[in-house]
């Protein structure tokens, strides 16, 4: 590799060396090339290249000295700001030596990272996250080296204590009642993580009993025999997973195991089971919980006593509130938390929950965590309601709260102002599992909650207003979500979304001047809609890391697209042409003027849906132009298929004349 910016190794080693900051202890690392490399100091430019990685780093605080990610990294929300360079299996290497890092944290998989930087001063770092203890070991060296060593140690705690509850509540599970557990993967086959992956590790830790088909590996394919004997009681896949192999669960044999029999199919993020990072206490809780949903259920299984764990105080200040307070409750061993407002006297209010009613007290909105929430689903909501309230001993006539399984650590408070007049709006938002386009999408359930909102004010609002206030704040929030592109977790190739199908809304009456409209053309209408807009474009952020400026592979992901996914692999001669397409496709999409024209592909894609526009000559003169440009042709055939025929057409004609493009570019 040529690089004018590059340093011998020995020469960046002893920079390493010298000048340790206060308070830093040596922290020393193997490199690629098997040489020690002792850190002085904490690394100020990084790259990382592998996604648990970049989550241990963000969730330790190392925000500025990393520089760029792989676009498979979704969260922390702080990834969103951050530079991509390809995705994880074909990372654009001469992109990360532009930025000049210091360090560069890479798999073994990527084996052409080492040969890329052997003459370069960067050093390379394999992080261990093949194991649970490897991955533990590894966030309390990260910690050490970026002089966090104490936030590891937190994380690491709050990690083992998950763990420790899940152990203690399937060690009250006779053994005969353990369940058999297969991680689902495969596209055109089923296959699942081989015996030594941590993928079976987080299963045990669950309590479920994986295979054990001797294979090793990643990834290892599994027969029918195979399928068959072993009889999976649950299986889970990520991603589309469950939808790729749903064709092969319906074949018979394949059908015939407990789990596709009693539909215990679940499916859960790719961030949470293919990462052994700083989530593994949370999805094996996750996990467990779906497992043995019966079991954790029983009394008897309880391991901690219900009670108030902690609770912080917020600032609401308005004359009518005695205190503002999140508050985090034990219920059957997992932590609720809960916004809780007390009011000093009894109000009316308006609920979308509950309708209008009066005598309140208490308004809040109540987080369960996701290894309660299908048991919850089971209990029903009258019953679930009855547990948060009775641990945090308030009365159900005094009280009306909203339900949710948006975290409420990520709790959006937004206050707006105009002369005397104030309105606050607090607000939580989850938009990836269940946002809708109304007038688009089918209504099947009902559970409470995903974008909740208390709306306060230092006005008292009449039943009209209030009940207008409502208007204002949805317009508001669809306005926020359409702002952000979010799409319909249904139909998102082809729609926005207007909301989620379980959003509420609480109006509480307020004391002061008697206001009577709370509408679009009246004053209080206009705060009520910025402190919504603005609330849950903050909590979504917080709750999903969606920013309304993010990269094009985050766009496409939202509309269920993978790069991958967007390639028809038949059309290729074979899977090494097939790889070259995507690496190249990955490649030009990092480019301004490629991510641009998809960009534009998408915004006109929806407005063709919608039928706001029927003629697309001057896209396709666009198409057949970049198609030449990728080429460096004048002309070039864009009338060959190399994406899906169930694509958008709009999308399908970008695609097909950027794939035209490259194919057109390989034939020179």
């Amino acid at each position: 590799m040529t690089n004018k910016h590059v340093l011998p190794t020995l020469l960046l080693t002893a920079l390493l060396l010298l000048s340790a900051a206060p308070g830093h202890a040596a922290s020393v690392w193997t490199d690629a090339f098997g040489r020690d490399i002792t850190f002085s100091q904490a690394p100020q430019r990084v790259v990382s290249l592998v996604p648990t990685v970049t989550e241990m780093l963000l969730r330790l605080g190392v925000d500025e000295p990393l520089l760029a990610v792989t676009y498979h990294s979704h969260m922390p929300p702080e990834v969103a700001g951050k530079s991509r360079i390809g995705g994880f299996f074909a990372p654009d290497l001469a992109r990360v030596a532009a930025l000049e890092p210091q360090v560069v944290f890479y798999s073994a998989i990527q084996k052409e990272v080492p040969d890329y930087f052997a003459d370069s001063a960067t050093v390379l770092i394999e992080v261990d996250t093949r194991s649970i203890d490897g991955a533990f070991a590894s966030l309390l060296k990260l910690g050490e080296l970026f002089n966090c060593r104490d936030r590891a140690e937190q994380l690491l705690a709050m990690n083992r204590d998950q763990l420790q509850l899940i152990a203690a509540k399937v060690a009250k599970i006779p053994l005969e009642r353990r369940k058999k557990v297969m991680r689902l993967m495969g596209r055109d086959r089923i296959m699942t993580p081989g015996a030594d992956s941590f993928q079976n590790e987080l299963i045990r830790a669950a309590g479920g009993i994986p295979p054990d088909f001797t294979a090793q590996g990643a990834i290892v394919p599994v027969s029918l025999e195979q399928w068959r004997h072993f009889n999976p009681q649950v299986i889970y896949g990520c991603g589309d997973d469950n939808s790729a192999v749903a064709p092969i669960l319906a074949e018979d044999g394949w059908r015939d195991v407990t789990a596709v029999r009693d539909g215990n199919i679940f499916h859960y993020a790719c961030d949470l089971t293919c990462r052994a990072g700083t989530n593994i206490g949370y999805f094996v809780a996750w996990l467990a919980a779906d497992i043995y949903q019966d079991e954790f259920s029983q009394p008897e299984n309880v391991v901690e006593p219900d009670a108030i764990v902690t609770e912080r105080r917020l600032d609401v200040p308005l004359t009518y509130v005695k205190q503002a307070r999140v508050v985090h409750s034990r219920i059957d061993d997992f932590v609720h938390k809960t916004l809780r407002v007390d009011l000093k006297q009894p109000m009316t209010v308006v609920s979308t929950l509950e309708g209008q009613r009066q005598g309140i007290s208490v308004v809040g909105n109540s987080y369960s965590p996701p290894p309660t929430w299908r048991m919850l689903h089971h209990k029903g909501l009258a019953a679930g309601r009855a547990e948060v309230l009775r641990s945090l001993g308030l009365a159900q006539e005094e009280s009306s709260l909203l339900f949710t399984g948006a975290d409420m650590d990520n709790l959006a408070i937004v206050q707006t102002r105009y002369r005397q007049m104030e309105v606050f709006a607090l607000v939580t938002a989850g938009v990836r599992s269940n946002a809708v386009r109304m007038s688009q999408d089918v209504g099947a359930f009902y559970e409470p909650g995903t974008i909740n909102m208390l709306l306060l004010s230092n006005v008292r609002l009449s039943p009209r207003a209030m009940t207008r206030a409502i208007i204002s704040a949805t317009e508001a929030k669809t306005a926020a979500l359409q702002d952000l592109d979010i799409r319909s977790a249904y139909s998102g190739d082809r729609h926005q979304a207007t909301g989620t199908g379980t959003d509420n809304i609480i109006v509480v009456e307020g004391e002061g001047v008697a206001v009577d409209n709370a509408g679009g053309h009246s004053k209080l209408g206009e705060l009520i809609g910025k402190a919504v807009y603005q609330g849950v474009r903050e909590a979504v952020y917080r709750q999903n890391g969606i920013v309304g400026e993010r990269n094009i592979f985050a766009r496409l992901k939202d509309r269920g697209y993978s790069v991958r996914g967007l390639v028809d692999a038949r059309s290729f001669r074979d899977q090494k042409q097939f790889s070259w397409v995507i690496a190249e496709l990955e490649s030009l999409l990092l480019n301004e003027r490629y991510a641009g024209f998809v960009a534009s592909a998408l915004a006109l894609s929806d407005q063709y849906e919608s039928g706001l526009v029927t003629d697309l000559d001057a896209f396709d003169s666009w198409c057949a132009q970049l198609a030449g440009d990728i080429a460096a042709k004048d002309q070039v055939d864009i009338s060959a298929g190399y994406t899906s025929d169930s694509l958008p057409p709009v999308i399908r004609h970008a695609f097909d004349a950027i794939l035209s493009g490259l194919m057109a570019r390989e034939s020179l």
